[in-house]
């Protein structure tokens, strides 16, 4: 299947996506866009030095709140309480160190200065959300994503100290458990999100997520 290009007075996204994921490229990067995207399942990417493409996995990799998996040895660090975990204080913070820990490595870094500047918007919009893992009230570690009602999708995270990632995950999971959120969005598979309860849905199954998911937006 061909790949979209997409402009300033052309933004639908196609139905379907081709065999390695992505479905469209060109086109800008707002919080309207966003938001549109998102709804379906669709988010941006960047290779370096190429033109900005937009993906959505037939097959996407999600963890369900309920499903989240603690081991022995993370619930001794919640049982130490070496951390402290607080919800969308520091979101520009958490996106820039995702940025930087990724620039200097083998793949790289999807995040540019577009990306940090729309999803700051975006969470200014009331859209996006931010978890941040400190100790010794320093950051440790975080993660960042869009949130549309009741549907959270995990963009990126790090860590500067061990364990930081997987307790900003696990902290989001109990939260999400909390309030009722349906899923939390992985994109694509790792071990790392294997071992959390990560796990592999359908097309059709995710789609029927979303839908029911954002009928809760309520700005």
């Amino acid at each position: 299947m061909s790949v979209y290009n997409l402009n300033e007075n052309n933004f639908e996204f196609p139905e379907y996506a081709d065999d390695e994921n992505a479905i469209a490229i060109g086109g800008v990067l707002n919080t309207e866009t966003l938001i549109k995207a998102y709804s379906n399942g669709i988010f941006p990417y960047y290779y370096p030095d190429e033109e900005m493409s937009w993906w959505r996995p037939f097959n996407r990799y999600i963890i369900f709140p309920k499903n989240i998996k603690i081991s022995h040895s993370m619930k001794s660090v919640l049982n130490q309480k070496i951390f402290k975990v607080t919800f969308n204080q520091n979101f520009s913070e958490i996106i820039h160190k995702c940025r930087k820990k990724r620039e200097y490595t083998e793949e790289g870094t999807w995040i540019n200065d577009d990306i940090e500047s729309a999803y700051n918007k975006l969470f200014e919009k009331g859209f996006g959300f931010s978890v941040e893992v400190w100790k010794d009230d320093k950051l440790a570690g975080g993660l960042y994503g869009v949130e549309l009602g009741k549907c959270l999708f995990a963009e990126s995270m790090y860590y500067d100290i061990t364990n930081a990632s997987k307790m900003a995950m696990i902290s989001l999971a109990q939260k999400a458990l909390a309030e009722n959120y349906l899923f939390i969005d992985c994109q694509f598979y790792t071990k790392h999100l294997e071992s959390l309860g990560g796990e592999f849905i359908s097309h059709n199954k995710f789609f029927s997520l979303i839908n029911e998911g954002i009928k809760y937006i309520s700005h």
